[in-house]
């Protein structure tokens, strides 16, 4: 087998072989390392391949050379050993036979022995069995006398514990523990009752655990109700004292509404407002309630005290604080929304005021359950929590009024837990974030009521036909002008009927403002600067962008952008009456320092300017309109005789929209006139040098110059007054020298004085000349196809292009 091993274990031999002495000892040395190792083989086999030839067959050669050895070894040590074995056998086989008659006799000695000896047995048997019964008895008994206390206490504290005598049941256990136990503490039932009493204890202390976590749920439910209590005490220690501060301020002045000074009003607990004498009615018959009230803290007292006992307080500590931090982080989390509904904001701070009034009464009934350090720093976590809550959800939040409400709750609630001795600087400080988000929400709020109004507006003065109508309208708008007064009625107004609205939606705006201000404990000073720069953002961003909006709209036309030109005015003159209006209700004179002013006046400027622009542009593009219409014959032989059409139509419109601007300011109309002027020369210039128009005869020049003599006209007709002299008609200047150059064909004059401030052609440029000449020499020369070998047109012909050459040559000069 040892050699089927080796073979099956070997690969093929290597092909190389090395000399005798050295083959003799490396086969020593692997045969050595074969008997000596069982596994592995591979390292010893591997080094029979070598670099030798024959040096497998050689070792197998060697290998069973040795195999044979050893089989005649193991043959001699059989052979010298055989004859031993046979003796011993031999031997035993003689004991055999004296050991089985031994066995039989030393058998029948016992049973002779055992039959003498059954019936002492027996009556020594019973001889022991009684005196042992009669010292038990009386051990028994001893025994009993010892144990009857034990059993006494223990079935008292079962009672103890079944009527739930906690406090009772663990003095109990200290007795028995210490006294009674101690004196049978051999016995296995009082084994049993000490190894009890631990497991007892474990279950009083489970069992005050179980009604502590039923606190702790039931204060997590009655939060909400705790809280609605707690806050609603202290909106009406809050609605008397603001009562108490009315009667001391009677008498600095009066507001209809929403007055500093003025009536106070508290919140409902479903959100209306409610005067004074209501709420004193509610307070005289609703009874005062505490937390104490409302909560059992029995559990608290008791589960604190059982571990106290048991030595364990610090772990109770710990749990009821770890427990109440879970909790407080489950009422610091909002719903989804909140935002929507004022009870949803109410609920909110109900329950994180109802988890602090508890923290505050065990903080104050117990004696280190919980610390102040404790407290400060669940309220310092919670307040981070809130903040960052209420900043996100009221952000969500359009509505104005429910912004207000969020408000008061925060007023509330703040008032309440500064009540608690919690600071809340940071909740003060956060409602100045929630004042502006307020005034963001008022401000899309009158955009759109802007927008409404404008909308509405019929754009035309306000028609007042009896003296009560016209005081209604200067009840409303702060409207003086003596000349009006004067005339009778029927009369007119110059606003239009949005100017009133607008003046009061901005007094309505300021009241809105002023409520957000109340109950924030600040001076009449900081209330008098949050109200002008709110009044100021209103002013200047939504008030001005509404403007700007419509004067952009398409249908707004140059009627309304009249109007609304005159309305800012209006607007404008009434900026010092809102002033006067925020100093009334603040009582903060506009001559302190840090006044800030309105900024009305810049914001109904750039209104103003932007109609005004809008003005020119409509104007330009109605005349572009009518350019539009232009239909000239190009090629005619001479003129009509009568200006187009279309020119008169438009300077009847200009005339009649220059009419309307009567009511404009003198510059803005002036303005106006000349712009409109300047672009009909300008547009009327492109087109006689438009690059698509080819050939102008002189008819058509003539045609052209009756229209612009009727531009001239019109411009010396003063349609706008205020122009100084010609300044009007210079705006076709540059047309009547070009057409009169044309018309007179006076190229020696233009060419030998160009460049002269006195000539009489100076403002026709020669690129323009040539461009115009141009058109007519390409038209001169269609014409006069058949008629060039006349003297006459022959010498036209030669001029023309002397001409061109000449403005052609001014023209290099000038670029050059």
């Amino acid at each position: 087998m040892a050699r089927d091993r080796v073979h099956a274990a070997l690969p093929d031999p290597p092909s190389q072989g090395e000399e005798e002495n050295k083959e003799e000892k490396t086969f020593g040395n692997i045969f050595a390392e074969l008997e000596s190792v069982d596994l592995p083989l591979g390292t010893t086999l591997r080094s029979v391949y070598d670099d030798q030839p024959n040096a497998h067959k050689r070792f197998m050669e060697k290998l069973d050379a040795r195999i044979r050895n050893h089989d005649r070894e193991i043959e001699k040590m059989c052979n010298f050993h055989h004859q031993g074995f046979v003796d011993a056998i031999t031997e035993l086989l003689k004991v055999r036979a004296d050991a089985e008659k031994l066995m039989g006799q030393v058998t029948d000695t016992n049973r002779r022995l055992q039959e003498a000896g059954r019936e002492v047995t027996a009556q020594t048997e019973e001889v022991i069995r009684c005196r042992i019964q009669q010292r038990n008895m009386a051990t028994t008994v001893e025994k009993l006398q010892l144990c009857i206390p034990v059993l006494e206490m223990y079935s008292k504290l079962k009672e103890q514990l079944e009527s739930k005598r906690y406090y009772a049941a663990l003095k109990t256990m200290e007795q028995l523990e210490k006294v009674y136990i101690p004196r049978v503490s051999q016995y296995r039932f009082c084994q049993i009752m000490a190894e009890n009493l631990p497991r007892l204890r474990e279950e009083i202390k489970e069992i005050s655990m179980s009604d502590l976590k039923d606190f702790l749920e039931s204060i997590r439910k009655h939060s909400d109700k705790v809280g609605e209590t707690a806050m609603r005490q202290a909106q009406q220690h809050r609605t008397f004292n603001s009562a108490v501060a009315k009667q001391t301020s009677i008498g600095h002045y009066a507001k209809p509404v929403y007055s500093l000074n003025g009536r106070t009003h508290s919140h409902s607990p479903n959100g209306l407002l409610m005067d004074d004498d209501v709420v004193d009615e509610e307070e005289a018959d609703e009874e005062v309630l505490t937390a104490q009230d409302l909560v059992d803290f029995s559990p608290v007292y008791r589960c604190l005290h059982i571990y106290t006992v048991l030595g364990d307080r610090e772990t109770f500590e710990n749990y009821y604080r770890k427990q109440r931090k879970k909790q407080a982080r489950l009422v610091l989390q909002p719903q989804a929304n909140m935002h929507e509904t004022v009870e949803g904001y109410r609920r909110y701070f109900n329950q994180i005021v109802g988890f602090f009034v508890v923290e505050d009464h065990i903080l104050h009934a117990t004696q280190g359950l919980v610390t102040r350090a404790f407290t400060d720093e669940l309220w310092n976590m919670a307040l981070s929590k809130i903040i960052a809550v209420l900043r996100t959800h009221s952000s969500y939040c359009d509505d104005p009024d429910l912004v207000l409400e969020l408000k008061n709750l925060i007023v509330i609630f703040a008032d309440t837990l500064q009540g608690y001795s919690f600071p809340v600087n940071r909740l003060f400080d956060l409602l100045f974030e929630v004042r502006d988000q307020y005034n963001e929400t008022l401000l899309k709020k009158w955009a759109l009521v802007f927008r409404e109004i404008f909308e509405l507006d019929n754009y035309s003065p306000i028609p007042v036909e009896t003296e009560e109508e016209y005081k209604l309208v200067i009840s409303r708008f702060p409207f003086h002008d003596a000349e009006i007064e004067k005339q009778d009625f029927p009369k007119k107004l110059p606003m239009s009927q949005s100017v009133p609205q607008i003046y009061t939606q901005v007094k309505e705006f300021i009241y809105a403002s002023l409520k957000f201000s109340e109950s924030l404990h600040r001076s009449s000073t900081e209330i008098d600067d949050m109200l002008r720069k709110s009044t100021n953002l209103l002013l200047t961003r939504t008030l001005s962008t509404c403007l700007q909006n419509l004067i952009k709209k398409p249908h707004i036309g140059l009627t309304e952008l009249v109007q609304i030109i005159i309305n800012t005015t209006h607007l404008e003159q009434a900026c010092r009456y809102l002033e006067e209006f925020i100093t009334n209700i603040t009582n903060v004179s506009p001559e302190t320092v840090h006044t800030t002013r309105l900024y009305g006046l810049s914001t109904f400027k750039d209104a103003r300017h932007a109609a005004e622009g809008e003005i020119y542009t409509k104007l330009n593009q109605k005349i572009d309109e009518f350019i539009q219409l232009a239909d000239y014959e190009w090629g005619m032989a001479e003129s009509d005789g009568r200006a187009s059409g279309y020119l008169m139509d438009l300077i009847n419109f200009l005339r009649s929209t220059f009419q309307v601007f009567t009511h404009l300011p003198g510059k803005v109309a002036q303005t106006a006139c000349m712009s409109a002027c300047k672009h009909l020369s300008t547009s009327l210039m492109q087109m006689l040098l438009d690059t698509e128009l080819k050939q102008i005869s002189m008819g058509a020049i003539q045609q052209f110059n009756l229209d612009v003599i009727q531009c001239e006209l019109f411009a010396s007709s003063d349609p706008v007054p205020g122009f100084q002299g010609d300044t009007l008609q210079l705006a076709f200047i540059d047309l009547r020298q070009l057409l009169d150059l044309f018309m007179v064909w006076d190229w020696s004059t233009y060419l030998a004085d160009y460049g002269q401030p006195t000539s009489k052609y100076l403002r026709v440029n020669p690129a323009t000349a040539l461009a115009l000449l141009e058109k007519m020499k390409d038209t001169s020369k269609k014409n006069n196809i058949f008629s060039q070998f006349r003297k006459n047109d022959r010498d036209k012909q030669k001029l023309i292009e002397t001409v061109v050459k000449q403005l052609r040559s001014l023209v290099n000069g000038m670029s050059s």
